[in-house]
This record gives structure tokens, sequence and C-alpha cells, in this order.
């Protein structure tokens, strides 16, 4: 029986990578990907379990789920950062760079 590929194993993997890169975008970006890319990736396994002898590519999904898991990681950290800063600086601050530079000079000192 020739092995078979589990299905969306490239997508898992590029859909992990922009998971970490869309933890620049307010967190959301990444967080949804991330979610999208696990779910995938849950659904690949359970495939692989079933016949493990049947596909050879398992090793890519679980690259995908620790990208995934990186990006989520990484999207909330910084979706908790902006957070904090909204509640702590104001949205106005968060708009002006130089309003902010005070402010955060206030807050921290120099």
């Amino acid at each position: 029986m020739e092995n078979r590929k589990l299905p969306n194993d490239v997508l898992i993997i590029i859909l992990g990578i922009l998971s970490i890169v869309g933890c620049c975008f307010w967190g959301v970006v990444g967080l949804v990907l991330g979610l999208v890319t696990l779910y995938l990736a849950s659904n690949a396994t359970k495939i692989y379990q079933q016949n493990p002898d049947g596909y050879d590519n398992y090793s890519n999904i679980k690259i995908g789920r620790v990208l995934a898991i990186i990006g989520i990681v990484l999207s909330v950290l910084y979706l908790l950062l902006m957070i904090w800063m909204i509640a702590t600086f104001g949205w106005e601050a968060m708009q002006d760079q130089e309003e902010m530079r005070r402010l955060m000079e206030e807050k921290f000192g120099q």
C-alpha cells in the first residue's frame, strides 16, 4: 500500500507561519489564524491516528501545530499588551506618538 499525504499539510504550515506574523496586527489576526490552524491540525491528526502506516507527512502537521501554538501565545500576549496600553494611556494617546511619549515619561519617569 502506498503512503498518502494527509489533507491540508502545507496549508497547516502556512497558516502556522502566518499566525506568528499575524500577532503584530493587534493580536487578533494571529489568534484567529492560530485557532484555525489548530482545528485543521486536529482533524488531520484524527485521520492519521486511524491509519498511522498509511500516511507519511505527519511531521508537517506537528510542525504546523507548534507554529500555531507559538502564534497563539504571541498573539495573546500582544493583545493583552494593547488592552493594557489602551486602559492605561487611552485611545487618543495610542494614535498620537508625541502624546504617548509624554504619558509614558510621566508614568515611568525618565
